[in-house]
């Protein structure tokens, strides 16, 4: 049996108040300014689907999942499929990704946490991608 394959994790502290960062996280609008112009389509209610889509790379995507728990304003939990990766539309496949917030007193903390990595390089390329997409939410936030 092979190791624990880890989680990729990304985390930064936006000079802002939690209710502003909530927002950007859910706001469809906001959320197409930072992620790399994705378009996300959901209710963020718990059980409802939630859909990503846009190009990556000069290739066009639609992503999916589930949400699975949204507490406001403190954690957003869903799951994450993409067809780019080339692997079946399967439980398996999907990723989780959390986005946890936490009061600072200078700001707020977001965590953003994917579990369910295939590899150790697939978490870390995760990571990258994770802690690019919060440096561009603190950049617009902090604007």
């Amino acid at each position: 049996m092979n190791a624990q394959i880890k989680d990729a994790e990304a985390s930064v502290l936006v000079e802002a108040p939690r209710s502003r960062v909530w927002k950007a996280l859910t706001d469809p609008s906001i959320v197409r300014q930072y992620f790399l112009g994705t378009n996300v389509t959901t209710t963020w209610r718990e059980g409802d689907p939630v859909t990503f889509a846009g190009e990556w790379q000069g290739r066009s995507y639609e992503d999916k999942g589930i949400v699975l728990e949204n507490r406001r304003e403190e954690l957003l939990r869903i799951t994450h499929y993409s067809p780019l990766t080339g692997l079946p539309d399967a439980p398996e496949n999907y990723h989780t990704v959390e986005y946890r917030l936490i009061e600072q007193p200078n700001g707020t903390e977001i965590t953003i946490t994917q579990g369910n990595n295939k590899s150790d390089s697939e978490a870390e390329e995760s990571a990258k991608l994770w802690e690019m997409v919060l440096g561009n939410l603190k950049e617009l936030l902090e604007r």
